[in-house]
């Protein structure tokens, strides 16, 4: 099965959601590979807002995905292992559910835009026809404005909080803090 997004978030949709109250939602996967060693599959999802708050889910690998690849170096980064998966993960589609029903309402934003490969592949194991859209933070930085100092000084702030990296919550959380540390600096301009 293919999964559509959703509706892809143009720019204009960000600019909206930037200038109303619709609420930005970081979102993070971490996966099985990365798509250029094999097929890659989603192994853990986590959200994260502005003010810290934080989810993640561990995915039990579907059965579609028992033949897709799984690489030691995306585990050495994550720090997951298979068996951990299968014995703590939940099924593809309770977190597809329980995900959907999280980010409605929210403009989901991600660094990476195989972030959105991995929402749509998630989406299509749990059989969803469709999956909510990810954008991506740079359009999100285009349409604040701000220049390359502010945006170094931004990702500067929000790197000595040391967060920790390479889980999906925590890496939410980082993208949230950036988000919310551009959204601040741009108030201030």
């Amino acid at each position: 099965m293919i999964v559509q997004r959703a509706v892809a978030p143009s720019f204009a949709t960000l600019v909206s959601a930037v200038q109303s109250a619709r609420p930005i939602l970081a979102i993070d996967f971490e996966a099985s590979c990365l798509p250029w060693h094999g097929r890659s599959y989603p192994i853990e999802v986590g959200i994260a807002n502005g003010d810290g708050t934080a989810r993640s889910w561990l995915i039990r690998p579907a059965v579609q995905w028992e033949r897709w690849t799984w690489t030691e170096e995306a585990e050495a980064l994550h720090g997951l292992k298979r068996e951990r998966l299968l014995a703590e993960g939940r099924s593809v589609g309770s977190v597809a559910s329980e995900l959907t029903r999280a980010t409605a309402g929210y403009h989901l934003i991600a660094d990476s835009e195989l972030d959105d490969y991995w929402m749509r592949t998630l989406m299509a194991a749990a059989g969803f026809s469709q999956a909510p859209a990810v954008g991506h933070i740079v359009n999100l930085i285009g349409q604040l404005d701000l220049g390359e100092e502010e945006i170094r000084a931004c990702v500067d702030l929000v790197d000595r909080q040391a967060l920790p990296r390479h889980r999906a919550g925590a890496d939410a959380c980082w993208l949230a803090a950036l988000v919310a540390a551009l959204q601040r600096t741009a108030g201030s301009l």
